[in-house]
């Protein structure tokens, strides 16, 4: 694959020392809409009996056979159309294919054949149309700058470890047997009242 360039000296030196494979898909011209439609293919190098009609130029609306193809100098000649000279002779004049179109042509060569259906484009396999309607969805509201950036200070700010809690083990209660052992010890004097100063 060439890369394109747009230096027209480069173009016109690709053009001069193009090879003749390059120099054969330059020489194409294109369809009329008839043919097109019926073959499916827009444009075609042009070839010896292939009728043609020019589009523009001193000759426009002449048709023709080609009758030669000149790939050296990007030329075609067609049957009828000619010049005569100063002394007398006829001289056919060259037209360029990008000039004409492509009014008839053969399919007897086998390779022209491959070509058409090479370049036939694929059919678009057509989908069955869904039964269900779609589910319409609500389009989101853009969110504003100030949530956005406090979103991203939120993920960049470092996470705060909280220390760990030390569970205190539960306080066992007392049993029975020590308040038996003390209900079974004598009581206590019992406590004298005090004395007022007024002796009461």
């Amino acid at each position: 694959m060439q890369i394109k360039v747009k230096d027209p000296c480069k173009q016109r030196k690709r053009l001069y020392n193009a090879p003749a494979h390059i120099r054969h898909k330059i020489m194409a011209a294109p369809l009329t809409k008839d043919l097109a439609k019926k073959h499916g293919v827009k444009t075609l190098p042009v070839r010896k009996g292939d009728t043609v009609r020019i589009q523009r130029g001193d000759n426009k609306g002449f048709e023709g056979k080609i009758s030669r193809v000149d790939l050296k100098n990007y030329h075609i000649y067609l049957e009828g159309l000619t010049r005569e000279k100063v002394d007398g002779t006829n001289i056919f004049l060259s037209v360029h294919p990008s000039k004409v179109v492509i009014k008839n042509f053969s399919l007897n060569d086998k390779k022209r054949k491959a070509v058409v259906e090479r370049k036939k484009p694929l059919e678009k396999e057509t989908a069955p149309k869904p039964t269900q309607k779609p589910v319409l969805t609500v389009k989101q509201k853009p969110k504003p700058i100030i949530s956005i950036i406090e979103e991203i200070e939120d993920k960049t700010k470092p996470e705060v470890v909280k220390p760990a809690v030390v569970k205190k083990a539960p306080i066992a209660k007392k049993t029975a047997a020590p308040k038996a052992a003390a209900a079974s010890k004598p009581s206590a004097k019992p406590k004298t009242p005090k004395k007022t100063k007024g002796g009461q």
